[in-house]
């Protein structure tokens, strides 16, 4: 599959993690490796910046390690999507479902999103798309940004799981920087 950057060897594959039955991509090797994590971010702020980015949005947690420096490099505000409970003020929140569970995201209604911003939601990886998807309606249903203003951008693309798919099917834009 595509690794046009050589990062692959950064990733480790961890079998039955964090549920039996689940190949974990574990990106932790590839931020440890100064090399593959400045090249990583490096491609992402490339291809944010293409997109004419205003805002980054970013998916816990993972995502947040990539999603800091392309706002940094870019000077773009930076908003969290996180768990339930974890931000202090009012929450839009969206329900989903993971591949090995159900959960929701939120971000902050006091949050500055206007309908004309182009938004890149970064996060480590796409497995069946559902909380890319669900980040994505939040900013759709709560701030009307058009859907074809939204990226999604992550490091890491599980295409045998349909998530990419699905998020294009959604009206979405993507891109990922390696595929298994």
């Amino acid at each position: 599959m595509s690794d046009p950057l050589d990062l692959k060897k950064h990733i480790r594959n961890v079998k039955n993690f964090p549920i039996e039955g689940i190949e974990f991509r574990d990106i932790t090797s590839l931020i440890e490796t100064p090399e593959a994590f400045v090249k990583t971010c490096k491609e992402l702020k490339r291809i944010s910046r293409e997109f004419s980015a205003t805002a980054i949005v970013s998916i816990e947690s993972r995502g947040f390690i990539f999603a800091g420096s392309i706002a940094y490099d870019l000077t773009l505000p930076f908003v969290l999507a996180r768990k339930p409970g974890k931000l202090p003020n009012k929450t839009f929140k969206k329900a989903f479902d993971l591949e090995y569970g159900s959960t929701s995201i939120e971000i902050q209604q006091n949050t500055t999103i206007e309908d004309a911003d182009r938004i890149v939601i970064v996060d480590d990886l796409v497995a069946t798309g559902g909380t890319a998807i669900a980040c994505a309606d939040l900013l759709t249903e709560n701030f009307e940004v058009k859907k074809s203003n939204i990226l999604i951008l992550a490091v890491i693309d599980l295409p045998s799981l349909g998530g990419s798919k699905l998020i294009k099917d959604q009206g979405y834009n993507i891109e990922t920087i390696v595929s298994y």
